[in-house]
């Protein structure tokens, strides 16, 4: 970089580290504009943010600057879910056909709460083509939802429903609250207003964009540069526009990456793709689920589901989609293989497209959270992230 980097906020003592590895991730890594807090607890120990908001460095990343992170908005829909699970409205192990009947068709009878969440039902792609408009009408999605077909046998394998996922679990949040609330709605009255959380699932019109982060794709020399992990069969899938890959990222249509920060996709609700928030806030959700604060409305023996080190089922690594071995839990990534993050095989999180991630470490009681504007091409571990979390672990090991 041209000019010299300031590093805000503050770093607790004992977590420099982690303002170091931030520093680095600027110098050595391509950073544009980040953020990174860890909460333990309620508590903060690191809120950092420096660079900026646009790809041509020229607006500032402010404190309260927020930016789409992906599917890093997987973990703040399991939470919700889990919040119903935890009032008794829903059970992971029962048929989402005892909630929603019409979801029985064609073969998707047996599929339980927990194969959905877990990427299991074989739902990760849309026959038909759905638009941003459609999504908007939830009474006229539940029924395309309803109506798809298994691209597997459910239960056998599994397949990031990379976009679907927090559609489905949007209608089924629908159809068990009492109000018939909507998922980013129970978000926000549920655990996003009473955490104080700078997060949204479906942006409110009172919500303005000058204070989101334009997203910069990486692109030729800077790829070479700054990126070792290329999703090269995921490429190949959608460049031939067939496989499981290219089902699964093509519909719904939501348009460029890049473009996240246009008001049309980011004011629908997709729980599983376009929420946008900052590091602090992914941080602090984490860290009160992790420290057990109470804050969240998710009772402790959920909370302890959430945390089990031993996910393993009859269902292969594989990942049908992603084409890499990866588990899943109750809407969560657990830490484990090659994707390590946290303390022990206790820690769960989401990441996001471009590197963006957020993750409870139970054996420490932390919430980690990173949010970016450079779209990193790593499909799982984008080199930024990992810096940080190897930087957090120094920290308390």
């Amino acid at each position: 970089m041209s000019e010299k980097l300031t590093i805000h906020g503050d770093v607790e003592s004992g977590f420099g580290p982690v303002a170091d590895a931030f520093r680095r991730n600027f110098a050595q890594h391509g950073e544009i504009g980040a953020a990174v807090a860890v909460y333990a607890g309620d508590r903060p120990v690191v809120d950092l943010w420096a660079g900026h908001r646009d790809r041509h460095r020229t607006l500032p990343w402010e404190r309260d600057t927020i930016v789409p992170v992906f599917s890093s908005t997987k973990g703040l829909a399991a939470f919700t879910l889990a919040s119903a699970v935890s009032k008794g409205l829903l059970d992971y192990e029962q048929p989402v056909a005892q909630y929603w009947p019409e979801f029985a068709a064609n073969g998707k009878g047996e599929i339980t709460v927990r194969q959905l969440i877990d990427h299991q039902a074989g739902l990760s792609g849309l026959d038909p083509v759905v638009r941003l408009s459609q999504i908007a009408d939830l009474d006229g999605l539940a029924p395309i939802l309803a109506a798809q077909k298994p691209a597997w046998r459910p239960g056998t394998r599994h397949g990031y429903h990379a976009i679907t996922l927090g559609l489905y679990q949007g209608e089924l949040l629908r159809r068990v609250d009492p109000q018939h609330r909507t998922l980013g709605r129970i978000f926000a009255e549920d655990i996003a207003k009473p955490l104080g959380l700078d997060f949204f699932i479906g942006l409110p019109a009172d919500q303005g964009l000058e204070r989101i982060a334009t997203m910069a794709a990486t692109r030729g020399m800077d790829a070479l540069r700054y990126e070792r992990d290329f999703p090269l069969r995921i490429g190949a899938e959608i460049a031939a526009k067939r496989g499981f890959a290219y089902a699964a990222l093509s519909n719904p249509r939501t348009g460029s990456p890049a473009r996240a920060t246009r008001r049309e996709f980011l004011e629908v609700e997709l729980p599983g793709s376009n929420g946008v928030g900052n590091a602090r806030a992914l941080a602090r959700v984490y860290g009160a689920a992790a420290g057990r604060t109470g804050a969240l409305p998710i009772g402790d023996a959920l909370l302890d589901q959430l945390a089990a080190a031993d996910t393993a089922d009859d269902v292969p690594a594989g990942d049908l989609v992603l084409h890499i071995k990866t588990r899943y839990h109750l809407g969560f990534r657990k830490s484990g293989g090659e994707f390590r993050f946290g303390s022990d095989k206790r820690a769960y999180g989401t990441t996001g497209l471009g590197g963006s991630f957020g993750f409870a470490d139970p054996a420490t009681g932390l919430g980690f959270g990173y949010s970016m504007n450079r779209l990193g091409l790593a499909v799982l571990d984008d080199v930024r992230s990992r810096n940080l979390r190897q930087a957090l672990l120094r920290c308390t090991h």
